[in-house]
């Protein structure tokens, strides 16, 4: 298969979701839907106290999943997701600078409105968060807790739409994002030079997610840039240097340092290497190179199957019931943006995933799973309907502007 990605292929698939997504509106069911419901999470609750009972409670909502995912409506009901909603802003932002249509602007100004009405409530700076209960291991997390893992997206969303319209109302609220990042999250102690970051503003809240950290490192990193703030970096730099010792011998990092969830997935892989990748890129930091380098290493070796599409696990935490993510293809595309030209088997794999055409369907959403046995066909925007569109969009914005962008014959490639 040849390394080259037609952008005009691409771009027809970005505006052939955007008619889908006229159509269906701006909420949907989710890949929690199952256990968002009082029942749902009660049963999941079982399952993290008692194995074998709590098996037996949720193998309906599993066997659902595995073989008729469509019924998921039964257990919860379509949402608004704050995550999504700034993915799209961050899509239709990529994709005015890439038409010069203004169309496209509106229609992320619009989503950056919605955004500022569904911030959580009760907390002084801009935050969000799901907008359902959420069962963990450590408990429920109410519907409205903030997450650090959505607010770099947030962030970006706000920062993309000022760098059109120079709008002061986003950059104030950038810079309120960024004062919460900083002041409401825990910081624990892990070694002389490091520091993890809780997931929420939960002061009971101990930390240990890898990737919260990443994020965290990457937002704080971007404020002190754009707002020329050191305190900023002075936190982001313990958060990385977190993600950066808890990176394991052969270049990959367990979801988490708690001791329990060990396991190596795909889609938080590229979550941490694209914090590290933005991080370089704005700092030039060595150490981040070298992760990165030894992290993609990992990477491409061990998250994809011998066709060259993702793979969800490399070390499973339990029994699965598909066989592709949505998700893990999104993650996949703009890690392999973000790193363009850097790593040549990344390139390929870039190149595999983008012009692989059978997850997206003839309406123009795309598949959210390839289960064991057809395909989860039920379109989630937080799951990844979301992420795959700014992923394209991010690869057209990047093809605009010249990176490795060549002509061929009447086709352009990236």
């Amino acid at each position: 298969m040849t390394d080259s990605i037609s952008i005009e292929k691409t771009q027809a698939a970005v505006l052939r979701f955007v008619g889908w997504l006229d159509q269906y509106g701006e909420t949907s069911y989710d890949h929690q839907s199952y256990f968002a419901s009082d029942l749902g999470r009660s049963a999941k609750a079982l399952y993290y106290r008692h194995r074998l009972f709590g098996t037996l409670a949720v193998s309906p909502m599993i066997l659902s999943e595995a073989f008729v995912p469509s019924a998921r409506r039964l257990f919860w009901k379509p949402q608004r997701f704050p995550i999504a909603d700034a993915h799209y802003a961050m899509g239709f932002a990529f994709l005015s600078r890439v038409l010069g249509e203004e169309k496209y602007y509106r229609r992320a100004v619009h989503f950056l409105e919605v955004l500022e009405e569904s911030r959580c409530p009760g907390y002084e700076r801009y935050c969000w968060g799901y907008p359902f209960n959420w069962e963990t291991r450590n408990g429920t997390m109410k519907e409205g807790t903030p997450l650090i893992t959505t607010l770099p997206y947030v962030y970006e969303a706000f920062r993309e739409v000022y760098e059109i319209d120079r709008n002061p109302k986003w950059l104030g609220i950038t810079q309120s994002i960024a004062e919460h990042a900083l002041l409401d999250y825990r910081d624990s102690v892990t070694s002389p030079h490091a520091s993890t970051c809780a997931y929420t503003p939960d002061p009971n809240d101990q930390g240990g997610v890898i990737n919260a950290s990443a994020y965290r490192a990457y937002l704080l990193t971007k404020a002190s840039v754009d707002f020329s703030e050191p305190k900023y970096m002075k936190v982001a730099e313990r958060n990385l240097n977190f993600v950066l010792e808890s990176q394991n011998q052969d270049g990959s990092w367990y979801y988490s340092m708690d001791g329990q969830r060990d396991f190596v997935d795909h889609f938080h892989t590229c979550f941490v290497l694209k914090a590290l990748a933005k991080i370089e890129c704005l700092t030039g930091h060595e150490s981040c190179t070298k992760a990165i380098e030894r992290g993609v290493r990992y990477y491409v070796e061990n998250l994809f199957s011998e066709d060259g599409l993702p793979k969800p696990f490399s070390r499973r935490p339990r029994l699965t019931v598909y066989r592709r993510e949505l998700y893990d293809c999104a993650e996949c595309v703009n890690l392999g943006v973000l790193l363009k030209g850097r790593f040549p088997v990344l390139d390929h794999v870039l190149a595999t995933v983008v012009n692989r055409d059978e997850w997206q369907k003839s309406d123009g959403s795309f598949r959210s799973r390839q289960l064991l046995l057809g395909w989860d066909n039920t379109p989630m925007h937080r799951w990844a309907q979301s992420q795959m569109f700014r992923s394209l969009c991010f690869l057209l914005y990047q093809a605009k502007q010249g990176d490795k962008l060549e002509s061929v014959g009447k086709e352009q490639v990236v």
